[in-house]
């Protein structure tokens, strides 16, 4: 994340401080914040950085500095403030998820990115100032791998029987009167409301689009009661230093670990009875075929976050979690890497690693908190065969070239990514905003 420049850092410190500090406040006078120029240039400057595609008018971030950035700026401005500002409908493109199904990204128009973007500026730090500790879903400050270590220390600690949840097309259902209700008990602001409204229903009468910059928020929002809930919960069955429950959320993926012993065996049934009844009247459909309830000392596995957690017994004879990136994640990788290889089959090898190596190293740096060597060293020989065969392949030879070329050659000389060592996960505590 870019750091926006210090007036509007403090603007955001000061939101967030004043709706910490009083649960109840509702915000007025916020729509003057999201048109100030200062607010949509940082606005810009984000969406750009993530140089994502153009929306539905074809409209790319080069057409707009060839054109002049800050007329295109001052535009945006001018129809925020006459209240002439239309956003236009996404441009709909869709994502493989595997087993043949895929996800519906809604790609908005960068104008629109930028507008969306100056209105999370400034409504994001009164949300983030009542969001739960278990929850991890694109937010400043938070990971994926606070959420995942957050699990495995509930393993630890013995809570081994886990309500494995999944929401039934979550993001296209969330219903825009619940939502709306939700962000008017914190904003006290018709324009604001008049302009997420206006977000909303761009793309259809509910939903939040998968992939517009207010999404993550608002979905986070929408689910905040299910995690206040949950919270209530883990007081409520402390014992001694530790509660009997625990939970993580990922977006709208959900796990929640209760302690193993018989006794706790109501509580297991009273926990997921509560998170039905709050996902009902969100009017979040609970996906009957996928949601399970595991017991991890029966050998059962689940997976949250890419990751199949198991419970193992080490060499000292304790019991510890095993995380291992899941197989579909590891064949998603190497397709990924496949489709390039031939894409550029007919290319030189220095194109070929420089085009693969971000691939692979995103791809490492996310599961080497994991117990992952043995996918890793999986992928580190199929990656090497795929290059050794792309040079052969070049000379019009067969085979893999093991004499003609060490390895060596491939790690050290032409920089072919080598970086497959696990490390230990360790948090980094931030406040927000980021800085």
């Amino acid at each position: 994340m870019i750091n926006p420049s210090i007036d509007l850092q403090d603007l955001r410190e000061k939101i967030y401080i004043k709706a910490k500090s009083e649960p109840d406040w509702r915000f007025w006078g916020l729509y003057v914040h999201v048109c100030k120029i200062e607010t949509i240039e940082e606005a810009y400057r984000q969406a750009k950085a993530n140089n994502g595609a153009p929306g539905i008018d074809g409209v790319s971030f080069k057409d707009i500095e060839e054109q002049g950035r800050e007329a295109f700026l001052q535009a945006i401005q001018e129809d925020l403030l006459t209240g002439n500002y239309q956003p236009q409908r996404n441009r709909q493109k869709e994502i493989p998820k595997g087993n043949g199904k895929t996800r519906t990204l809604g790609i908005a128009t960068i104008r629109d990115r930028v507008v969306q973007g100056a209105l999370k500026l400034i409504i994001e730090p009164i949300f983030e100032a009542d969001f739960q500790e278990g929850s991890y879903g694109y937010r400043p400050g938070k990971q994926a791998a606070e959420a995942i270590e957050r699990v495995s220390a509930a393993i630890i600690q013995g809570k081994t029987r886990v309500i494995d949840l999944d929401l039934k097309a979550y993001f296209d259902n969330v219903r825009h009167h619940i939502l709306l209700e939700k962000v008017a008990k914190r904003i006290n602001d018709d324009k604001i409301m008049h302009l997420l409204k206006q977000i909303l229903k761009a793309n259809g009468k509910k939903g939040v689009a998968q992939g517009s910059v207010c999404s993550p928020l608002l979905a986070n929002l929408y689910l905040n009661e299910v995690d206040k809930m949950l919270e209530k919960a883990k007081e409520v069955t402390k014992n001694d230093q530790y509660t009997n429950l625990e939970y993580a959320r990922f977006a709208d993926d959900l796990v929640v670990l209760v302690d193993g012993h018989l006794r706790q065996e109501k509580l297991l049934g009273q926990v997921y009875k509560r998170l039905i009844e709050e996902l009902t009247k969100l009017e979040v459909e609970v996906n009957a075929e996928k949601t399970r309830v595991v017991d991890l000392t029966k050998d059962e596995s689940f997976s949250f976050l890419g990751f199949d957690f198991k419970r193992v017994r080490g060499k000292t004879g304790k019991w510890y979690p095993q995380k291992t990136p899941r197989s579909k994640k590891r064949t998603e990788l190497l397709e990924k890497l496949k489709q390039e290889f031939r894409r550029l089959q007919t290319q030189a090898l220095d194109v070929v690693i420089y085009t693969i190596n971000p691939i692979i190293r995103g791809w490492v740096n996310y599961y080497r908190i994991g117990h992952s060597s043995r996918c890793f060293n999986y992928i580190r020989d199929w990656v090497e065969k795929k290059v050794r065969r792309h040079l052969m392949k070049v000379r019009k030879r067969k085979g893999y070239g093991w004499k003609r070329w060490s390895k060596e050659m491939l790690y050290q000389e032409c920089g072919l990514f080598d970086d497959y060592q696990i490390r230990y996960f360790q948090a980094k505590p931030k406040a927000f905003p980021v800085r």
